[in-house]
């Protein structure tokens, strides 16, 4: 596949990583839709690619919502015409433990409620998963050629304190291979689907932590340093030109040699 003049739609895409792999795209050529919740991101985003002289279009949307996937894949086709390469980036963390104790009895005080699971779930896995069977929908009845990324995490390994985000990013992993199988079933050739797994990245939320917490966090990653979002855009696009890259996700991790919180 080439990038140049490609039509690329990005979930998340209004800061972070998918942020950066709109930026990647459309200074590579490619024409690009944003989608995200926040209008204000939308639209600084989208000013900024057409600043730099790229083609885009922002669409304000709930991934968790069927009508809302419908509407951003809708709009997309109908302002490029096509549609060949669907980055599943929204998604959220609500962090927490399962239990909680009390110091003095040592009995169970609070518990993980569906306020912290389901939201996590809902946009992390239902929201991915609408994003990229939509998208494939778009692609089989287009005839596209398509590449279908969800967007994982190395804390698909299992997260202390992130059950409910390590268990959609764990499913969001395995999604790749499931769907290129059934396409193999169905004969369809023209889609691919690579998933990516990032660590530790620069986004503000962690540049932003104390300065400490974060070296204890980059004490386990080989490179030393936080994963720039741009590294994960180019991963990207290397799997869009790579076709041999198929049904598996790849980590972008830096060397991170402890996912989990694994004990030494």
């Amino acid at each position: 596949m080439k990038i140049k003049d490609s039509v690329v739609l990005v979930t998340g895409g209004g800061n972070g990583i998918g942020e950066a792999v709109i930026k990647y795209f459309a200074k590579a050529g490619a024409k690009v839709a944003v989608v995200d919740m926040a209008q204000k991101n939308i639209d600084r985003v989208v000013s900024e690619v057409k600043a730099m002289g790229g083609e885009a279009i922002g669409i304000q949307a709930n991934v968790t919502s069927e009508a809302d996937t419908a509407k951003f894949i809708k709009a997309t086709v109908q302002a490029f015409g096509k549609l060949n390469i669907v980055v599943a980036s929204a998604g959220i963390i609500r962090d927490g433990t399962m239990l909680q104790l009390d110091k003095e009895t040592g009995k169970v005080s609070r518990k993980m409620g569906l306020d912290k699971w389901q939201p996590v779930i809902d946009t992390n896995l239902t929201g991915t998963f609408l994003t990229i069977r939509d998208a494939a929908e778009a692609m089989v009845n287009g005839g596209w050629e398509g590449l279908l990324v969800p967007v994982s995490s190395v804390n698909k390994v299992g997260q202390v304190g992130q059950l409910n985000y390590s268990s959609a990013k764990v499913a969001d992993a395995l999604l790749p291979k499931i769907v290129i199988g059934e396409f193999l079933l169905r004969g369809i050739k023209n889609i691919r689907c690579v998933g990516v797994a990032p660590g530790y990245t620069a986004t503000p939320m962690l540049t932003g932590m104390n300065q400490e917490a974060l070296k204890a966090i980059l004490a386990d990653v080989h490179l030393g340093r936080l994963i720039a979002p741009e590294e994960i855009a180019a991963l990207i696009a290397h799997c869009v030109e790579n076709e041999a890259l198929n049904a598996t996700t790849l980590e972008v991790t830096g060397g991170l040699c402890y996912p989990g919180g694994i004990a030494k």
